[in-house]
């Protein structure tokens, strides 16, 4: 299995070289030359597995140069229950016939980005060794929220790599700020941008094609890589959880082997929803995928109209993770739809960077619709859904899933179809308790933000995480705030040591 950029004809690379450079060197992402097959038979097989043996199975198709006890050996130290408590790992809870939720915030930082970066550590070592790179790996990553504490935790104090993460100042909530600027680890660093997370991300994918760094950092010991979802290592363990969750339901006899579902996903760079797309080409029976955006709608805007248009207002809303207007694994998705033409796609990004929009033909639209639902859901949506919620089911659910409860919602109501839907709980409601509390309850928060965790167990009788509420004893160590400007010196004052 080898991998080609989205935006050249270059020679493919392997799946470790893929993982170790994260961005093609042409700017485009790397995915697999095809996607392999799960069957019938195989897929019964996997039902019969616990989480680790299926993760095992369903990445050993897409890193062929990684053994099978390689591949257990990263799988059993990335999903024990020291990190992941629930035995299923994620385990998905049904609230009815037909809507079930995977739960994929039971991880140390207690969001969805925990099944990717435990896991990617492990696989970036295990990539370097085999490419023949003795070099420092540094990791630079750009977060709208969750990513960027779940990297920082995977990574922090790996030997042979260094990671920064960098930030929107104010566009996160107060607790995942927190989650970023505690962090333990000596070879960390954590930097604010006097930005939105579309400024941040266009800073990093600026900095991994400047050649003249690349070379200056390369002449030091340094070589750069990525943990956002641009790198292939990151999008691999995510298909595997969509594979598990079909497989709970079958064991759980909620549906029958072979029967199809719908996903819906709460969404802003695309990433967790191609994961789950990609599942369907390697055989999972999906019928329909249902892509719910909270305001910042350029996604529903999308695979409504065909046109994508970043040239738009940008909202702080609720669900902070999902404030994006730039959704980097689109690409990826376009790619295939352009016939894996590079020449086709480039001439859409090519449009996206000048003018900031481009327009997929009609043979695109055409077939983006065929799988693709789309809708949106406002804070004030979000927030009646949140209770709705809790008051039918007694299912407590943070900000971002209630995007996708209520999108869920309108499409049922919109088509009727009863197709029995999985949903991506994206991140514990704890982590948002300011928002939930109100929506929940009709009780506004209160105090600090422990305060408040405090405050939502008491309401809904569920304990708060642990790894939430130690942050309350740890000190901030970062505080720096950065102009999208100045992004790639301050990574060179990092490493260098010039500031």
């Amino acid at each position: 299995m080898n991998y080609q950029s989205t935006r050249s004809s270059a020679a493919p690379v392997t799946p470790a070289q893929a993982i170790v450079a994260g961005l093609a060197p042409d700017g485009g992402l790397y995915l697999p030359e095809q996607f392999p097959q799960v069957g019938p038979e195989q897929l019964r097989a996997l039902v019969g597995m616990d989480y680790e043996g299926r993760a095992v199975e369903i990445l050993s198709l897409f890193l062929t140069d990684f053994s099978r006890q390689e591949l257990a050996a990263a799988v059993a130290a990335a999903y024990s229950r020291q990190k992941f408590a629930p035995p299923q790992v994620a385990p998905v809870v049904s609230l009815d016939d037909r809507t079930h939720v995977l739960e994929l915030f039971h991880g140390p930082t207690c969001a969805f980005k925990d099944f990717a970066l435990q896991l990617l550590p492990h696989l970036l070592t295990g990539a370097l060794a085999k490419t023949g790179c003795q070099k420092t790996a540094v990791i630079l990553v750009a977060t709208s929220g969750d990513t960027g504490k779940a990297a920082l935790e995977g990574f922090a104090d790996v030997p042979g790599t260094k990671i920064c993460v960098f930030y929107p100042d104010g566009g996160t909530s107060n607790m995942q700020r927190l989650q970023m600027t505690t962090q333990k680890g000596g070879n960390v660093q954590v930097l604010a941008v006097d930005g939105n997370f579309d400024n941040a991300q266009t800073g990093v994918k600026q900095i991994f094609t400047d050649r003249p760094l690349e070379e200056e950092l390369d002449g030091k010991g340094f070589l750069l890589s990525s943990a956002n979802s641009i790198n292939w290592g990151r999008l691999a363990p995510q298909i595997v959880y969509y594979f598990s969750a079909y497989c709970q339901l079958v064991q759980d006899g909620k549906i029958a082997l072979g029967q199809q579902v719908n996903i819906c996903v709460p969404t802003g760079n695309f990433g967790n929803i191609l994961a789950a797309y990609y599942a369907k080409h390697c055989g999972l029976p999906v019928a329909r995928f249902i892509c719910a955006s909270n305001q910042n709608n350029i996604l529903t805007d999308f695979l409504t109209t065909g046109i994508y248009d970043r040239n738009r207002p940008f909202y702080l809303t609720t669900s902070p993770s999902m404030d994006i207007l730039i959704s980097s694994n689109l690409e990826r998705l376009l790619y295939l739809l352009c016939g894996r033409d590079p020449a086709k796609l480039k001439g859409y990004m090519d449009q996206l960077s000048a003018q900031g929009r481009y327009q997929v033909d009609g043979g695109i639209l055409e077939r983006l619709q065929a799988e693709f639902a789309a809708g949106w859901a406002d804070d004030a949506a979000a927030a009646r859904t949140i209770r709705r919620v809790w008051e039918q089911y007694g299912y407590l659910c943070d900000t971002h899933t209630a995007v996708a409860m209520d999108v869920l919602a309108q499409y049922q109501q919109r088509t009727g179809d009863a197709t029995p839907t999985l949903v991506s709980s994206t991140a514990s409601p704890f982590k948002f308790a300011d928002a939930v509390l109100p929506a929940a309850f009709g009780v506004p928060a209160q105090g600090d933000d422990f305060a408040r965790l405090a405050q939502l167990a008491a309401a809904s009788g569920l304990a708060a995480p642990a790894q939430l509420l130690e942050l309350q004893s740890l000190p901030e160590r970062f505080t720096r705030v950065v102009p999208p400007d100045r992004m790639k010196q301050a990574v060179q004052d990092w490493l260098l040591g010039n500031g």
